[in-house]
């Protein structure tokens, strides 16, 4: 391990950022929701999304940019479909209670939908998802964004990287996809632009139109690469016209025109009731068979097995409630000096 890095305590992390958060004006109990979301995002290693995003967040916060007092709100509904208004408060706030009655819905009838506008940023897409499988539902839920991917066929961006989330109930712990529509995350990029690390794989392209692995030359660039090329450009742009749709919210085009990244953006949280149909016992065993013979496949690498999506949380999770999150010493400063 690089010397600059070391190990946070789960509990050590999750009180400084309540502190930090109730020193700039959050109410106790938002502050405990959020400083436990960013806790936990780094508790299964999604770095991306809880320590690396908690300045960024506090920074928006403190200059009024996000609305640590609003309320979302209900302003339609339709059988199973609500519309809801976020009023630019915490992303995780309105995620959370939108997810919740998602799953309320679900469970009187079957099926909920959820669609929200003007929500800050959710941070960590998974949790959602993840949220919606905790209440024995499975859980789908999507976001637009600002631009970050060109079109297909085009060098300038005019697509968000638009992740979507699958979660599926399972007794040894969540399926969970949890995907931005962009090779790697805006997150991502960061992380390992702030590393000075390689990305595993091509991200983007560099200024002079070549495919690149190196997370500053993609920003240079702003030419992001799709997931399967244009199948993802083609899928990001569905994606956004659904939430916008249900949601009657902003555009990727609307979200370009603003100062900050992301600010109000259009959501939509389904929940989905399986027990109508199965038995609790008949359905894990269907899922434990689908996976066995996912993983079944002959690997590439002797050293690396084949993994379903999710399959590694639980590890991570227990090996950093056990050692400690890993963190880099100078950016855990910055956070203790707030």
């Amino acid at each position: 391990m690089n010397e600059s890095v070391f190990r946070i305590p789960f509990d050590i992390m999750y009180q400084e950022f309540l502190r930090v958060l109730l020193k700039i004006g959050f109410s106790s109990g938002r502050a405990a929701v959020c400083a436990r979301i960013f806790a936990e995002n780094s508790l299964d290693g999604v770095y991306s999304h809880g320590l690396n995003r908690f300045l960024p967040f506090v920074k928006l916060s403190a200059e009024k940019r996000i609305d640590i007092h609003a309320e979302p709100e209900k302003v339609a509904s339709f059988g199973v479909l609500e519309q809801w208004d976020g009023h630019y408060a915490p992303g995780i706030i309105v995620a959370l209670k939108c997810m919740d009655r998602a799953v309320a819905i679900a469970k009187e009838q079957g099926v909920g939908c959820v669609a929200v506008r003007n929500n800050s940023h959710w941070m960590r897409a998974g949790t959602y998802g993840l949220k919606a499988a905790d209440a024995g539902c499975i859980g789908i839920c999507f976001t637009n964004t600002g631009s970050i991917i060109p079109p297909w066929g085009s060098g300038e961006p005019r697509l968000g990287n638009n992740p979507v989330v699958f979660a599926v109930p399972h007794k040894n712990g969540p399926i969970l996809l949890d995907i931005a529509l962009a090779q790697f995350s805006n997150g991502k990029l960061q992380l390992h632009s702030r590393a000075g690390t390689p990305l595993p794989a091509d991200g983007g392209y560099d200024t002079k139109g070549r495919l690149t692995n190196n997370a500053d030359e993609i920003k240079k660039s702003k030419r992001v690469l799709p997931i399967g090329l244009w199948k993802g450009s083609g899928l990001a742009f569905m994606l956004e016209v659904i939430a916008v749709c249900l949601s009657g919210g902003k555009t990727t085009a609307d979200l370009d025109k603003e100062t900050t990244y992301d600010y109000g953006v259009s959501q939509v949280f389904i929940a989905i009731e399986p027990s109508a149909f199965w038995g609790a016992d008949e359905m894990d065993q269907k899922i434990e068979e689908i996976c066995a013979y996912y993983v079944s496949a002959a690997p590439l690498d002797a050293g690396e097995p084949v993994h379903y999506p999710g399959q590694g949380m639980k590890k991570t999770r227990e090996q950093n409630l056990r050692l400690g999150i890993p963190s880099d010493r100078q950016f855990w400063e910055k956070i203790q000096q707030l």
